[in-house]
């Protein structure tokens, strides 16, 4: 079997998550020769033992710190692109996109956040293809907010809404009935353990450890489900595959490194955009099964905070902004630039640190016009393999 899958892993921690994800596949039968691990890291970590695991698992697979990343960008001629991948933030999963582009091999892609591990009893990588797959008859969502809480199963019970819901988009009035799908291009399993919640809804919760008091189950997940047309939803990277023609309209927005120290809103944004993207052309993000566990590593709440503090006002808008715009758009690269005009071009004075948003539109076309660069060119020179150290 061709390698063709792409596993996208952002680690400075707990790298060795790959074994439990490999021990899964293998119970459940499937393939690992389709399997390539892609590691984004830093040169502060310990690559080599990466290296050494992945040659101890038998598995296909890369490890790219900094140094590393910016070799093969200049081996692709693409180095006056290199500022669009923050160094040392949850948003350089966007460099496993770039690699991706650049290896059409790789139809399909999956993110694995470090601190997660698969449900024993659920073919994680089976599950999340069959759900690529899928065609027939799913439960469809959608609300009087024009916001899905993925966590609606059991929100009576837990009163969670996820890491990047709006605030003025609580308190909604639930609908759901049965619709027929087919054209899945991204799959997004949820969480059980630590539930993904923003600072605020934390330090609500009680915790001042970065985590939650309220914790979620199996049981809080009853079934699988899509978000309505003209409705959104937040799209977690933790646990997600996806479709290489996405990719366009997938980047994960550039954080942390910025002068507004805005942070935390990298997949959460890029998931807004998707989505208004899949509504244009007709296609669907699928939700809920495989589970994964979340085991989010405690840490100050307050440090989270001071990250996404800066742009919660924005939060609360940047969708209404894209949702205006791309209805004529013929592709997901067309969808995204309507959505980079939309934010580069605006003028939003009205919101603290409105100009970040001018930041990431200009961002967003130079994403598109990196992808245009690598499209279909070949490296001008090897990539060096990571030294010892």
């Amino acid at each position: 079997m061709t390698t063709d899958i792409c596993v996208i892993i952002p680690t400075i921690r707990e790298y060795e998550c790959v074994r439990a994800y490999l021990d899964n596949a293998r119970e459940h039968e499937f393939d690992t020769d389709r399997l390539h691990f892609l590691l984004v890291t830093e040169e502060f970590c310990d690559t080599d033992a990466m290296e050494a695991m992945l040659d101890d698992e038998g598995v296909s697979g890369d490890v790219f710190d900094g140094a590393r990343r910016e070799a093969w960008y200049e081996a692709h001629d693409i180095s006056e692109y290199s500022h669009i991948i923050p160094a040392a933030s949850h948003a350089e999963t966007s460099f496993g996109l770039l690699y991706m582009w650049a290896n059409p091999q790789y139809d399909l892609g999956f993110f694995i956040d470090d601190d997660t591990l698969p449900h024993p009893d659920e073919d994680f990588f089976g599950r999340h293809l069959a759900n690529l797959d899928y065609e027939g008859d799913i439960e469809r969502v959608q609300s009087d907010t024009q916001w899905v809480n993925v966590l609606y199963q059991n929100a009576a019970d837990h009163g969670l809404y996820p890491r990047g819901y709006p605030y003025a988009a609580m308190n909604e009035t639930v609908e759901t009935d049965t619709t027929e799908i087919s054209n899945v291009v991204a799959s997004q399993g949820l969480w059980t353990n630590v539930p993904d919640l923003d600072a605020v809804r934390i330090l609500m919760d009680g915790d001042l450890e970065g985590q939650a008091q309220t914790r979620t189950g199996a049981a809080d997940f009853t079934n699988d489900f899509v978000v309505a047309r003209d409705n959104y939803l937040t799209v977690c990277s933790m646990n997600l595959a996806f479709r290489r023609e996405v990719i366009p309209a997938f980047y994960q927005l550039p954080m942390d490194d910025n002068e507004w120290n805005v942070g935390r809103f990298d997949d959460i944004w890029s998931g807004v955009f998707l989505k208004r993207a899949c509504d244009i052309m007709g296609t669907e993000i699928y939700n809920g099964s495989p589970l994964c566990e979340h085991n989010k590593a405690p840490r100050s709440t307050f440090d989270d905070l001071n990250n996404e503090v800066p742009a919660l006002e924005l939060n609360e808008h940047v969708w209404e902004l894209v949702d205006e715009v791309g209805d004529d758009a013929d592709s997901y690269a067309e969808a995204f630039e309507a959505m980079a005009d939309a934010l580069a071009n605006g003028e939003f004075d009205q919101w603290n640190n409105g100009g970040f948003l001018n930041f990431v539109g200009e961002y967003m076309h130079d994403w598109l016009a990196c992808l245009a660069e690598l499209d279909g060119a070949a490296p001008s020179q090897p990539v060096e393999v990571l030294a010892d150290d």
